[in-house]
């Protein structure tokens, strides 16, 4: 069937009782290609038959489709004539694994985030009134992100469209997933909510019945509609939705594709907001991700046949570390608390929830709600530590700043995944956490070198920290370099590694080994490079920064972050107001959002690898 797939639309040709074939198709050849590259198996496989019946009923590029968060957009970027980019999905310079609009025209909007679709499609709807065109617009959000605060604020404003009796299609996808189980009340909801199939039945027969009275059927219909003492009441806790403006249908099966398409094309005639409530089976279709679908929401490549990762390192990984001493520090202190959103596997804290339950809070897609938790949390006391994606907490920003960093709350913050993350792309790599952070007055940012240095900093962060902490660490094996140099922590005070003559290097956390790299290359070139690991990005360390001053007639500064706001902008400003006649060069990432690809690549193409840091380093040097 997928031969036959080749351009977008091309689906409406496949008869219907070729549906499940080619449903099967997608699902091997997901399969086939996901375990050689890796990727977002889990999502994409449970939404098969959705998106071939979205595919079936819309009409590409004219028509937009927005995904929530978007890795389960594997299916569309099938269905949209996208097979050959498999080969290279998520790989430098290959296929994203997230809805590009420079990929394809049939990518209505980039996303990357969670709780964003509604959002977006509701200022699509508005745009496409005032242009007086026509395309249908849908958005599809998980039962997970609509745990978000922004897909209510959108959900909220959807009530003016209902009033102008205008189009849009919302497809609530539910697999009682975001990415571990859900938790919290919209979950609790969804799940009372799925158990009314009654409700759904019931009320197709009513109106179907009051529609064959003449003259009064439809009116009476919208009688029962608006009344707040419908018969709806009896069977759907709350009437959430449609309080809000919103026509509900569903439950329904999300794997009936003739039943989607029955639905979907009625919608589309609706003058006003529908919500299609959709329950999915997430990993369905390979047993491995079906029994642990976390596992497969983002896996690297993996074995078919059994499920597992393929070549895993066996060194400890920075997340394992943070989660393993913050779980052993939580056994002598019982005000350490560990908060995630919706994250317990990615950051590492499943095994601390299972050992301390009641001091353990997983808040769903909720970042601000989080940071400010934690705030309410310090303020009375406790040791609130957030674990999140560097990334995830650009969404927090305000809180961080309002409601922790005005009244200096010791609040930790442990930014996993800071710096390059890869194969995620723009929307994931978490560069841009020390300028955002480190303009905030009373934040502290810490950057460990190594595995030790990591564990040191947690430690002497819980017992020592007197407002908000950042502990900013990358993804993937703890480096072990210089472990055997390490000096016991002392706040605001950077290590000198190794003297030198010529030039020093000011190597930030995880540019250590690049760091390494470049000096004994120069070294081979006649250069006799210092290197310093900072420890803090904040406060600066100024009496080390003047005693290099005196020593060095060049200061480097290197970190896999935004330079704009960073860690170099910050020593130039500081040497520079004290006076300082040297040179002072900055490497890091230009202003630019970074694509996808494996680390070393993306270092080599953005010139912060150990070869261009020594060539750039030995072209200063030589300058007059």
């Amino acid at each position: 069937m997928l031969e036959k797939i080749n351009q977008p639309n091309d689906i409406k040709n496949i008869r219907p009782e070729d549906y499940r074939i080619l449903a099967k198709d997608i699902r091997r050849f997901l399969l086939q290609n996901v375990s050689k590259t890796g990727g977002h198996l889990a999502s994409n496989l449970g939404i098969v038959e959705l998106t071939m019946a979205l595919h079936l009923v819309m009409d590409f590029p004219k028509d937009r489709l927005i995904f929530d968060v978007g890795h389960q957009s594997y299916v569309h970027k099938i269905l949209t004539g996208r097979k050959e980019g498999f080969k290279n999905l998520r790989q430098f310079h290959g296929m994203s694994g997230f809805p590009k609009r420079k990929e394809s025209d049939c990518d209505a909007f980039h996303s990357g985030h969670s709780s964003m679709s509604l959002s977006t499609a509701l200022g699509m709807a508005a745009a496409r009134d005032i242009n007086k065109t026509d395309e249908t617009i849908v958005a599809v959000i998980g039962d997970g992100a609509l745990s978000g605060g922004m897909a209510f604020e959108a959900l909220n404003n959807m009530s003016r469209l209902r009033q102008e009796r205008k189009n849009l299609i919302i497809i609530l996808n539910d697999n009682k997933m975001s990415i571990a189980e859900n938790v919290g009340g919209m979950s609790a909801y969804l799940n009372r909510v799925r158990t009314q199939k009654e409700y759904v039945e019931f009320k197709g027969n009513v109106e179907q019945s009051l529609s064959k009275i003449p003259g009064i059927g439809d009116g009476l219909i919208r009688v029962l509609k608006k009344s707040k003492d419908s018969i709806k009441q009896l069977f759907v806790p709350g009437m959430m939705f449609e309080d809000m403006g919103l026509t509900y249908v569903g439950p329904i099966d999300g794997h009936d594709i003739p039943n989607m398409v029955s639905i979907l094309k009625r919608a589309k005639q609706l003058q006003e907001p529908i919500i299609i409530h959709v329950v999915t089976k997430k990993g369905k279709g390979y047993i491995p991700a079906e029994k642990n679908p976390a596992k497969f929401h983002g896996i690297g490549p993996f074995s078919l046949k059994n499920g597992e990762v393929i070549g895993k390192s066996n060194r400890p990984s920075n997340t394992k570390i943070f989660s393993e001493t913050l779980l052993q520090a939580a056994t002598d202190d019982p005000k350490i608390m560990a908060v995630t959103a919706a994250m317990p596997d990615g950051t590492g804290l499943q095994k601390f929830g299972e050992v301390y339950p009641e001091r353990f809070y997983d808040v769903g897609i909720a970042e601000e709600h989080a940071v400010t938790f934690c705030a309410g949390m310090a303020a009375n006391g406790l040791k609130p530590v957030f674990a999140v994606y560097s990334t995830f907490l650009q969404r927090g920003f305000d809180q961080v700043l309002h409601d922790v960093a005005i009244g200096n709350y010791p609040v930790i913050f442990g930014l996993d995944r800071s710096g390059l993350v890869g194969a995620d792309g723009e929307t994931h790599q978490g560069i841009f956490d020390i300028p955002y952070l480190s303009m905030i007055p009373n934040v502290t940012v810490m950057a460990p070198v190594n595995g030790k240095e990591l564990r040191e900093m947690l430690l002497f962060a819980l017992h020592h920290a007197k407002g908000p902490t950042a502990i900013k660490y990358s993804r993937g094996t703890a480096e072990s370099l210089y472990e055997e140099s390490f000096e016991e922590i002392s706040f605001g005070k950077g290590q000198v590694l190794k003297e030198g003559k010529d030039v020093v290097l000011l190597s930030v956390g995880n540019m250590l080994s690049e760091s390494v790299k470049a000096i004994q290359m120069l070294k081979e070139k006649g250069y006799d490079a210092g290197l310093v690991n900072p420890r803090f990005v904040k406060p600066l360390d100024d009496k080390l920064l003047d005693r290099l001053a005196k020593k060095y007639s060049c200061i480097v500064t290197v970190e896999e972050g935004i330079l704009n706001g960073g860690f170099g902008s910050m020593v130039m400003q500081y040497l520079y107001s004290k006076g300082y006649r040297g040179k002072i060069r900055n490497i890091g990432i230009e202003d630019q959002f970074v694509e996808h690809g494996s680390i070393p690549e993306l270092r080599k193409m953005l010139k912060i690898d150990g070869e261009n840091i020594a060539r750039s380093v030995q072209k200063w040097m030589e300058e007059k």
